[in-house]
């Protein structure tokens, strides 16, 4: 495998190619599934954004003057992605503290395996096995428990060997519980659920409250953090000392946002066309593990990197879950790839 640091200072924007030591490389890793953070019309949203807003807010949300685009943010966001009410926040990360430190003490904690750092309260939970597994026990340790009060605390999917959750379990929650189900949902907003949120999928219970975290900084390309659910929790979050006195997103990325609907529609077309080229290549291929309509695929071959390498295609590399984990070798599409980028892909691999 290549040095890693041969990468690791690069002095230009990510994109499906990238320049590191007067070489250009084919590139398919990071997160930036619609290629947002290069498309033209995008941009062009974003410095109309800054000519109206400025750069960024230094004052915080609970300064006493404040750009009422925040609100009309949150509200269209609601709409959009079928919850009660939105907020917004700096990060994804922040977004996702601020709910786990407000809803820490409602009742009995629960997290699934191979949940994000952001949703930590303190140390890495240490849950093991697969989702659905841990799906069967919870169900039964939660019904058969004299504790009334839950908080369930999962990612929607897991990216790096890719896996959509299946929520179906809550149907069989007792309705004598009362349950909170916050889901990360920060790599498949705006890709998985045609391009909405994992809302779509989680199945509708009276007594299972529903919350959905993300970063929007992924598929959205935009740096901001959203928290979505009822309005009773939102405001309980927006009441919180760490929502109040953060500093906000810059209001010219959630212009964008709002104005980009069918910038993300034409792109989430384009991703699921290079996806659907690339499935088909490797279908039934022992070494490549892969999901439908989801542009990450995993490979078990701990030498493909190296391979591509050699015909300078940069594919994501790295130790998971710490520093001293196993390499993790990913392919990860975007819609900023052409049909040509997928087909000189394809012809190294073969």
């Amino acid at each position: 495998m290549s040095d890693r640091s041969e990468f690791s200072q690069l002095s230009e924007p990510l994109n499906a190619r990238v320049l590191s030591n007067g070489k250009n490389y084919l590139y398919f890793g990071g997160t930036a599934y619609l290629g947002i953070p290069q498309n033209e019309d995008f941009l062009k949203l974003y410095i109309e954004g800054i000519q109206k807003f400025g750069l960024n807010n230094g004052t915080s949300r609970g300064n006493n003057v404040q750009l009422a685009i925040y609100d009309e943010v949150e509200e269209y966001a609601a709409k959009r992605y079928g919850t009660e009410t939105a907020m917004i926040t700096s990060s994804g990360f922040l977004a996702a503290q601020i709910v786990v430190k407000q809803l820490f003490n409602f009742g009995e904690t629960r997290y699934a395996p191979a949940t994000h750092p952001a949703l930590w309260l303190n140390q890495a939970p240490t849950i093991k096995g697969s989702f659905n597994d841990w799906a069967i026990q919870i169900v039964e340790e939660i019904n058969s428990s004299s504790q009334k009060n839950w908080l369930l605390i999962s990612n929607s999917m897991n990216n790096l060997c890719p896996e959509i959750y299946d929520f179906s379990f809550v149907k069989k929650i007792s309705s004598s519980k009362e349950v909170i189900l916050l889901v990360d949902d920060s790599h498949g907003i705006g890709v998985n659920n045609d391009g909405l949120t994992a809302l779509k999928i989680i199945p509708s219970q009276e007594n299972v409250k529903v919350l959905i975290v993300a970063s929007m900084a992924k598929a959205l390309g935009v740096d901001a953090g959203i928290v979505m659910g009822s309005e009773k929790l939102i405001d309980l979050f927006k009441n919180s000392n760490a929502f109040l006195g953060a500093s906000p997103p810059a209001a010219a990325g959630l212009y964008a946002f709002m104005q980009g609907e069918k910038i993300y529609a034409a792109e989430l077309k384009k991703l699921k066309e290079n996806t659907l080229s690339l499935s088909a290549e490797l279908m039934g291929k022992a070494d490549w593990y892969f999901i439908p309509d989801f542009p990450v695929f995993f490979s078990k071959n701990a030498d493909i990197s190296a391979r591509l390498l050699k015909h300078q295609i940069l594919v994501s590399s790295f130790p998971y879950p710490d520093k001293d984990g196993a390499t993790v070798n990913r392919i990860v599409l975007s819609s900023w790839h052409t049909k040509n980028d997928i087909h000189q892909l394809i012809t190294s691999l073969s």
